[in-house]
């Protein structure tokens, strides 16, 4: 009977020991993930064509809208899903043209359901005939939902130029 409850007692040891330190699960510390990768890469294209098209709509889509959204920016204190539309709507909406758009050192990180996306944003919008050079450090969280990766955090910062 010792034997038994010993034997056991290995199994359920190395059974749980093979899910915590690789067994047959992906380390998603290590594993690139390059077929989500390839997604999220797509869809940063997208948001950049919406931009560039204007259609704020199809912007405002590429979001996870409700209560977990959340965005930093400039320093200011943290702001939701109805702050984030209505400058993505107002500001990015206002412009006419982009000359330059640059993701420098972009970096995806996915795990698993979840993507870091980091870059140096170089960016040239016009707005009617006012060029703005916008520079600035992103980040971008996203979660991979039944309708594609979305993003449900923004954060941006102003990059040192040195």
């Amino acid at each position: 009977m010792k034997n038994i409850f010993l034997g056991i007692g290995v199994l359920i040891f190395s059974i749980s020991h093979g899910q915590y330190n690789g067994g047959n699960h992906t380390d998603i510390l290590t594993n690139e993930f390059p077929s989500a990768k390839a997604e999220v890469m797509s869809v940063l294209d997208g948001i950049e064509q919406s931009i560039r098209d204007n259609d704020m709509d199809k912007l405002i889509a590429f979001h996870a809208y409700g209560p977990k959204f959340t965005e930093f920016k400039n320093g200011e204190r943290r702001t939701g899903s109805l702050e984030n539309e209505e400058f993505e709507r107002g500001f990015l909406g206002s412009f006419t043209d982009v000359e330059k758009w640059e993701l420098d050192d972009l970096k995806i990180a996915v795990y698993g359901n979840v993507a870091n996306v980091t870059f140096h944003a170089d960016f040239v919008p016009i707005i009617e005939e006012e060029k703005l050079h916008m520079t600035g450090q992103f980040t971008l969280l996203f979660v991979k939902t039944p309708e594609g990766w979305k993003i449900v955090h923004e954060h941006m910062s102003p990059l040192n130029q040195e």
